[in-house]
């Protein structure tokens, strides 16, 4: 089983923890032409009344200024690897395991599974990380896993 890994460069900002507040930030991105694969929101707890909204990917001039006019500013914190491929039963398992024997911390994962096939976006601390992670995906295909 190979896996297809990308880096993706996600874009973040701050979002009101209200009905619309991400529709409307989605809004100016749809206008520009965004089509966006990666939509992420979360409360931010120790800030009750916002949350952060994460979004990728945002190409050319046009969907920048859009981004940077939602108040959304290019993430360098976490660097995120967009892993797909066949889906197998335990997946989710064995790339964690081998991320975790060598060391590898995650800072979040989402996978999601359609028919036969799986997408994950994986968040590490550093490039170094993500580099060492992706690595071990191309050992994991190669030897089959």
């Amino acid at each position: 089983m190979g896996f297809k890994l990308d880096r993706i460069h996600v874009w973040s900002g701050e979002v009101a923890d209200q009905a619309g507040a991400v529709a409307s930030k989605l809004a100016l991105l749809a206008q520009a032409g965004a089509n966006l694969e990666y939509i992420y929101t979360r409360r931010q707890p120790d800030r009750p009344g916002t949350g952060v909204l994460y979004v990728a990917p945002i190409t050319g001039p046009l969907q920048v200024r859009a981004a940077k006019s939602a108040g959304l500013t290019e993430a360098h914190n976490p660097v995120v690897l967009r892993v797909e491929g066949d889906n197998r039963a335990g997946l989710g398992h064995r790339l964690t395991q081998e991320w975790a024997l060598r060391g590898l911390s995650l800072q979040g994962l989402m996978m999601s599974v359609l028919g036969e096939k799986f997408v994950g976006y994986v968040a590490f601390d550093t490039v170094e990380d993500a580099n060492r992670a992706a690595a071990i995906l191309g050992d994991l295909g190669a030897a089959g896993n």
